[in-house]
């Protein structure tokens, strides 16, 4: 419109009208859109700035739904393990039923020595006891008083008797002589008396020492052995047939004598052997419970009796099992434990079949841990699976966390189906699988303890990032945001502000107006 000619004040409160305007416009658009800068152009510090914190809370705001799955995966995880824990407590109560149930066994592995003279709990190695010998009758010999030339066999100097390798002698004076290393019995007055006299003071046996020493019972000699030693008869043949004696050895009571051993093999596969030497010195075995601390370790306990014979048997742990091979010095000819060989157990059916059924309810519980571990899943992940869950936590995906899952099937915890004539036999075979369970519940706990961990560090991460969002998007806005009582209040100058311009605009155009006044009057 460059033909249009207007005055310099006019064209002034013209563009100082349109100056109005276009702020008013901005300041309107800014009340509208909440912001002072709304591109670019308004400021572009603040516009790409506010942008980029925009997108990156947007970015965090996108991962925070799989750093939400994350939490439910764990939380199904752990889920499943409470679950888990729950059925090996009901695990361990069938064990624990099975062990109070009664011993499968009747009778169980046993075997009992031979007496040992004297013995008592307090002394298994016993006291040596007087043992008798009664020969046959000798013609003629009517008292302790007859002489050894009455008899109807009458002895002479020539005969000779011999006890515990100590020679009795006769002769036909000098009267009698006896000590303990021999006698020599004057044939003018020997008695059989004085005869049973002679070996009692060999043999040790006396009226002071019970039991009553060596007598005549009607015509035939009872001869005591003493407790020293056995009693060994020998000497002339002659001699001993007119006494009515054999030549051999009378044995005292058995007794266990200090140093003899005592071994028997595992009784129960991976126990000890057990070694034992009998006496009374340091690491010796002297009283029952001595015996019985050596025996715990393999699985077997001792008895003894009032005639002194010791049993052996297998403990209510092993009770499936048979005693190990017996053996040592203690089980040699002569000796207690000689050729004793134990028999197997005899498994009670009544008992067994209580066990058989406790081991269904076990199996029954191993199947729903299976089915419980292969359920603890989440959006398709299972950390009880053995699937491995990564998480990112932020937009450049170099803030990840990974957890990996465990295999926690019956296997993974160790644990197996349990079988009938196998497990639950006895009490050993019980607390194996109570073992089994308690580490499968120790594994539960640890593993319950990560998860918790690594719950911890994920909703920590998730909060973080909520309010990591919220840092962004307020950054954003402070840079961007307008404010609504300053625009107002600039909305209303400019309102103000451009009333006066169009009036100082008409006032601007009254010379005009009076130049065209004065062409009408013309």
């Amino acid at each position: 419109m460059s033909d249009i000619v207007l005055t310099a004040a006019v064209r002034q409160n013209l563009l100082s009208l349109q100056s109005t305007a276009d702020l008013l416009a901005t300041t309107q658009n800014r009340l509208s859109t909440g912001k002072k800068v709304n591109s670019a152009l308004d400021n572009p510090t603040n516009y790409f700035t506010a942008s980029s914190l925009d997108a990156r809370a947007s970015d965090i705001n996108n991962l925070l739904d799989g750093i939400g799955n994350g939490v439910q995966i764990l939380q199904a995880a752990n889920t499943g393990i409470t679950s888990l824990q729950k059925l090996i407590d009901s695990a361990k109560s069938v064990a624990n039923q099975a062990l109070q149930t009664a011993v499968g066994y009747a009778p169980k592995s046993t075997v009992t020595a031979g007496s040992i003279a004297g013995a008592t709990a307090q002394n298994l190695l016993g006291n040596p006891v007087n043992a008798t010998v009664t020969g046959a009758a000798i013609p003629g010999a009517a008292a302790t008083t007859t002489k050894l030339t009455a008899l109807t066999t009458p002895l002479t100097a020539t005969d000779n008797l011999t006890i515990n390798g100590k020679t009795i002698a006769f002769a036909n004076s000098g009267g009698n002589q006896i000590t303990a290393t021999g006698a020599t019995l004057d044939l003018t007055n020997a008695t059989v008396g004085d005869l049973l006299n002679a070996i009692d003071t060999i043999t040790g046996a006396s009226s002071t020492v019970p039991p009553t020493p060596s007598s005549l019972g009607g015509t035939k000699l009872t001869l005591s052995t003493g407790t020293a030693q056995d009693l060994v008869i020998g000497g002339n043949a002659g001699t001993l047939t007119n006494l009515g004696l054999v030549a051999g050895t009378t044995v005292r009571g058995t007794t266990l004598p200090a140093g003899q051993t005592l071994t028997i093999t595992p009784t129960v596969p991976g126990n000890p052997s057990t070694s034992i030497t009998f006496g009374t010195g340091v690491g010796q075995v002297s009283t029952l419970n001595g015996l019985n601390a050596a025996l715990a370790a393999n699985s077997l306990q001792a008895s003894i009796d009032s005639a002194g014979k010791i049993t052996l048997t297998t403990t209510s742990d092993a009770a499936s099992s048979t005693i190990g091979t017996i053996g040592g010095s203690a089980a040699g000819g002569g000796q207690p434990f000689a050729g004793l060989v134990a028999p197997a157990p005899v498994a009670d059916p009544t008992v067994q079949g209580t066990r058989s059924a406790l081991i269904a309810q076990y199996n029954n519980i191993i199947n729903q841990i299976t089915t419980t571990a292969a359920d603890a899943s989440y959006n398709g992940v299972n950390l009880l699976g053995g699937d491995t869950l990564k998480l990112v936590f932020n937009e450049t995906g170099k803030s990840t966390l990974s957890i990996t899952g465990v295999n926690f099937n019956p296997a993974g915890l160790g644990l197996s189906a349990l079988t009938q004539g196998t497990d639950f036999i006895d009490n050993n075979a019980t607390n194996k699988v109570l073992t089994a369970l308690n580490n499968a519940g120790s594994t539960l706990r640890t593993q319950a303890a990560a998860l918790g961990s690594n719950l911890s560090i994920v909703e920590i991460r998730q909060n973080f990032s909520k309010n990591l969002i919220n840092v962004l998007q307020t950054g954003s806005t402070n840079l961007t945001i307008a404010d609504t009582n300053q625009e107002a209040a600039n909305s209303q100058a400019l309102s103000t502000r451009q009333s006066i311009a169009v009036s100082a605009l008409s006032l601007a155009n009254q010379s005009q107006q009076s130049v065209l006044q004065l062409l009408r009057s013309g």
